[in-house]
């Protein structure tokens, strides 16, 4: 076997259609593109959703709902987490910066703690924002909870 008579598998390439060559050809005339019609015509794009002139499904069915542009979307971390990024980080004091920086949070998400679980460790954490619970699970293991 050499470079010059390598060769792809039998059945493996296959030539394409040569369309708009001619009535002999079998795909000449209208080319395969039927008669008349935006379809058939050069430069042709359908634009998306539409549905041949009908009424697309967008606009069919009804507008519902509402988004509030000043929602604030909390990442919830629960006290049993917290415990768990302490133990493995030995960590004292736990701050937004600290948990981007242990890739357990982006640097764009806002933390708050949640009540479930249990915290032993002694831990000052000053995240966005902290339930009742939590900042009463944490300032009876003997640390301080604030928000920033």
């Amino acid at each position: 076997m050499n470079l010059h008579s390598l060769k792809p598998a039998d059945g493996s390439v296959k030539k394409g259609k040569r369309i708009a060559r001619g009535q002999g050809s079998g795909r000449g005339g209208t080319s395969t593109k039927g008669h008349k019609g935006a379809q058939s015509r050069t430069g042709y794009s359908r634009a998306n959703g539409f549905e041949g002139g009908q009424m697309p499904l967008q606009r069919r069915v009804p507008k519902f709902g509402f988004k509030n542009p000043t929602r604030v979307e909390y990442v919830g971390m629960n006290l049993d987490r917290l415990q768990e990024f302490v133990d493995k980080t030995k960590a004292t004091e736990v701050t937004t910066q600290s948990l981007i920086d242990a890739n357990v949070i982006k640097k764009t998400e806002i933390v708050k703690i949640l009540g479930r679980g249990e915290l032993t460790s002694k831990v000052d954490v000053k995240v966005n924002a902290l339930t009742k619970t939590a900042k009463e699970a944490i300032e009876k293991a003997g640390g301080s909870a604030e928000t920033i």
